[in-house]
């Protein structure tokens, strides 16, 4: 199992705009979350064995961040010709199985995590209000076969600050998982592999 860290996007990074098809069909776009308290955008995928790890504690997290007026999404966005396992068909199955209450959207063209700089899956970006990036990095230190609990504290951590209108610490751990299945490799990636 590679492991791949987050490439972590310079803080105070304006949230990059984006328009994709969710697993039920409808376009969810950056602005439908005008107005709420921040936005957490989770770039993830059906197989990953980083995501399946965290499967029902992010479920858990996203309906309870969302009750507290964050806006929450997951986007897939894997080649799909190479990995049949992270279609949109299985996405749909995949996010009523696993019980994701947030929007889980489809970036075919992969264009949205390039403009994210998106590395790995899970990787974590977190907005303030204004849609100025506050926090990138670990769910918690948790990873497959590590024994260490899931908690979620790290971006817990940050959410409530956000939340309560106070500043993230700047010293964050990069989130690390599988690379994100790239259509054809792109020029900016700068993510390395971390054992």
């Amino acid at each position: 199992m590679v492991k791949t860290a987050s490439t972590m996007l310079p803080l105070g990074t304006k949230a990059p705009d984006f328009s994709l098809p969710n697993v039920d069909g409808r376009p969810v776009s950056l602005s439908d979350f005008a107005g709420k308290k921040g936005l957490l955008v989770v770039f993830m995928c059906n197989h990953c064995p980083f995501v399946k790890h965290l499967r029902s504690d992010l479920a858990a997290f996203g309906t309870e961040y969302q009750a507290k007026e964050l806006g929450v999404v997951g986007i897939s966005s894997n080649d799909v010709v190479s990995f049949p396992d992270d279609s949109p068909e299985k996405m749909k199955v995949e996010a009523a199985e696993a019980g994701y209450t947030f929007p889980y959207l489809y970036d075919a063209t992969q264009s949205v995590a390039k403009a994210y700089k998106a590395a790995c899956t899970p990787d974590f970006f977190l907005f303030d209000g204004d849609m100025t990036l506050a926090y990138r990095g670990q769910f918690d230190d948790s990873r497959p076969g590590n024994g260490k609990p899931v908690t979620g504290a790290d971006l817990r951590a940050a959410c409530d600050a956000v939340l309560a209108g106070r500043p993230v610490p700047v010293e964050q751990t990069p989130s690390i998982g599988c690379n994100i299945k790239w259509i054809d490799a792109p020029e900016y990636f700068t993510g390395e592999a971390a054992e």
